[in-house]
């Protein structure tokens, strides 16, 4: 007797019934393992973005992963019962009807066709659909979860993980930090969705959350103020000689600011034939900031309080800079020119490896747009670099070691430098370029 009517005489319905619960166990492996994947993939950012958007299924999703304890560990309990029970039921049924090979066969094949049919291929398509396999399992993973039998069992095994392993029970909830953030923007600019002046304005915002005040402001040598015995006349030529709608006004020295002057008020007055009155009667209170204040909360002030310029004072109570709203919003949107400004640019290339840069330029911008490595520490300009690397005022034309990088002291005014020429050092080689360098000598 041939071995085909035997095999066919020894097959039931009850065989049958054994092989669509093994057909219908891969199937439901298959659907959890896409929704494993396609669920742990979702940011929370990104599911209340589809629930926004009005996406069917989109609720489900933003309220599971809110919490993924609550579904990974039900989701993982059902794919372990789903492919241990397929594979039981295949190796019973091999084991009678082809013996001890029918057992190794089955093996085989189970591990072939569990890895392919119910891990690799779902898995592999919720990776590059993420948003669809999210959306498509989040109402039935959120009808499981719910399963009292299931939600019973899961919390009974998860309270066993945590007495096998303890720890803090809170868990690390934040959802996007700045370094991810600036991450999925560039992201976005290669995939051209972003661009890169839009990228720009979020790396700005990021940043000015971190910025403070002394970082923005005119320092004190750059303030154009007067004294408070000044007639109104000669303010209103001085502001219209500097292109400013506001000025400081000081007794004795601008550590003592004693308010500000508008221009309008001086027009008004002169208009009423007080141009000889002193200033003081005429200014309005100024708005005193220390160094420190972040510029954040600053912005939101001045435009709560309607004010636009602000004296920055330092720890000893002295002026140590003037802050306007102009130069907060500059943070953000980059330098802006009027017809009074002096468009003199803060870097300019004078070779390959040699740049003039301003010296009242921020040292973390100059080693951002050149890929230099000059220190950072107290100072926060080059110029200040250049002093505090000194010890003392340097004279034009003196060079100064920054690492592997050289700074020249281009233009000093005063005590002040004005310019510095940054010479950019040989880049530091890698180790593995050293060992091949001396590998090529030896032979």
């Amino acid at each position: 007797m041939s071995r085909a009517p035997l095999l066919a005489s020894s097959l039931g319905a009850a065989d049958g019934g054994v092989l669509a619960a093994v057909v219908v166990l891969l199937a439901v492996s298959a659907i959890l393992a896409l929704a494993e994947t396609g669920l742990v993939r979702m940011s929370k950012a990104r599911a209340r973005a589809l629930a926004d958007g009005g996406h069917r299924g989109a609720r489900s999703l933003a309220k599971l992963v809110e919490n993924p304890e609550n579904f990974l560990a039900p989701v993982l309990l059902l794919v372990l019962v789903c492919q241990l029970v397929a594979a039981t039921l295949v190796g019973v049924e091999a084991s009678r009807l082809f013996g001890a090979l029918g057992v190794a066969v089955a093996t085989l094949f189970e591990v072939v066709v569990i890895f392919v049919a119910a891990e690799a291929v779902p898995k592999h398509w919720a990776v590059r659909h993420a948003d669809r396999a999210a959306l498509f399992s989040a109402p039935i993973v959120t009808a499981l979860v719910a399963f009292p039998p299931v939600r019973f069992v899961s919390s009974l095994l998860i309270g066993l993980s945590r007495l096998v392993t303890p720890g803090d029970e809170e868990a690390d909830n934040a959802e996007v930090t700045e370094s991810e953030l600036l991450a999925l923007a560039d992201v976005a600019v290669d995939e051209l969705v972003l661009e890169r002046e839009e990228r720009a304005l979020i790396s700005s915002i990021i940043d000015f959350g971190d910025t403070i005040v002394r970082e923005v402001m005119a320092p004190r040598p750059d303030i154009v103020a007067v004294e408070s015995a000044t007639p109104a006349s000669a303010v209103l030529e001085r502001a219209m000689a500097s292109g400013l709608s506001r000025i400081p006004v000081y007794n004795r020295t601008v550590d003592d600011i004693v308010g500000i002057a508008y221009t309008k008020d001086l027009m008004r007055a002169l208009q009423s034939g007080g141009d000889d009155r002193p200033i003081v009667g005429m200014c309005r209170p100024a708005h005193y900031v220390p160094e420190t204040k972040r510029v954040a909360p600053l912005l939101r002030e001045m435009q709560a309080e309607q004010y636009h310029l602000a004296v920055v004072v330092d720890e000893y109570g002295g002026t140590a800079g003037i802050v306007t709203l102009e130069d907060l919003i500059e943070e953000l949107v980059g330098e802006i020119f009027d017809e009074f400004d002096v468009d003199e640019p803060l870097v300019e290339p004078l070779s390959e490896s040699e740049y003039r840069v301003s010296g009242k330029m921020a040292v973390d911008e100059v080693n951002e747009l050149l890929g230099t490595d000059l220190p950072v520490g107290d100072w926060d300009t080059v110029g200040g670099l250049l002093l505090h690397l000194r010890g003392q005022i340097p004279i034009e034309g003196e060079h100064i070691a920054a690492g592997r990088d050289v700074l020249v002291a281009e233009k000093v005014q005063g005590r002040r430098i004005g310019s510095v020429r940054v010479v950019r050092g040989p880049a530091e080689p890698h180790p593995d370029g050293e060992k091949a360098e001396e590998q090529e000598h030896a032979t």
